[in-house]
């Protein structure tokens, strides 16, 4: 059924690194998807879920340091699936690896992934996916324990299963992408990837070889203690999420664990780190 959608649309000035701290508040309202403009950052609710004084929730509307303009119209109802068919086109990493949805043609790589987003985050679109992607291409993962923090549509967990990976836990607070995780898993033949609904790492223990946590720098800052902690030995941390500037930021809050930075990628201003223990 078409439904109809409320657009919020904010201008931010300055954009980095204010979009990522508005999108991360944001995600604690009923929004269902968003898009990163030129000018800042679009997003969009359902009109049945939508009320008066929806965003007065927003602390960083009310911060003096960043300027932000809101702008609010209403979406007539549309066939989305079909207009997300129309646009959402395979997308190739490497020479070995292709994602798509399941209503496209066989590729013929090595590496097929067939993502059906549902609104979750995670088809290698966007530049961070498609480094972390190139990651999880370059590790040998055979037998090896893999956490895929965020995980969105379960993209990066669904290519290390497929690398030999024994266990990947996909962790991520939406159920919307903990249940397009699950539909994912099922249709790349992946049964070895638990889903599961979550915002944080409680494991004390260090069980994971492998972490990929692709979320956004201040979830990311916060976190990195409990990441380093469920991390063997000699075992790698990847993260993503933030832009070319915040590098420094990241390898201090990295190095204050005794994680050691030893890889980095950057696509379109954002960047990828690979980090030891």
């Amino acid at each position: 059924m078409a439904l109809a959608y409320v657009e919020y649309r904010f201008s931010i000035s300055p954009k980095n690194p204010w979009e990522e701290i508005l999108l991360a508040e944001l995600q604690e309202l009923p929004f269902e998807s968003f898009l990163s403009t030129e000018k800042g950052l679009n997003a969009y609710v359902p009109a049945s879920l939508h009320q008066d004084n929806f965003i007065e929730s927003i602390a960083l509307l009310k911060r003096k340091e960043v300027q932000i303009e809101v702008a609010v119209s209403n979406i007539a109802p549309k066939n989305w699936n079909a207009i997300w068919e129309s646009e959402f086109h395979p997308i190739f990493i490497g020479d070995d690896c292709v994602i798509r949805a399941d209503f496209h043609d066989g590729q013929h790589k090595k590496f097929e992934l067939i993502v059906n987003p549902k609104m979750s985050f995670g088809t290698g679109h966007h530049p961070t996916t498609h480094m972390m992607m190139e990651f999880v291409l370059e590790e040998s993962l055979n037998n090896k324990r893999v956490l895929d923090m965020g995980c969105g549509t379960g993209v990066l967990g669904i290519l290390a299963s497929k690398k030999g990976a024994s266990t990947v836990d996909a962790i991520d607070y939406d159920p919307w992408c903990v249940d397009n995780t699950i539909e994912n898993a099922a249709a790349n033949l992946c049964k070895n990837i638990n889903a599961i609904q979550g915002d944080t790492l409680d494991e004390e223990q260090p069980i994971y070889d492998f972490i990929f946590a692709n979320i956004n720098r201040n979830v990311l800052t916060e976190h990195i203690p409990s990441y380093c902690k469920a991390l063997k030995p000699e075992g790698t941390l990847f993260l993503s999420g933030f832009y070319y500037g915040d590098i420094k930021l990241m390898e201090s809050s990295c190095q204050k664990e005794n994680l050691t930075l030893i890889a980095s990628k950057e696509r379109e201003t954002w960047c990828a780190l690979k980090f030891t223990k």
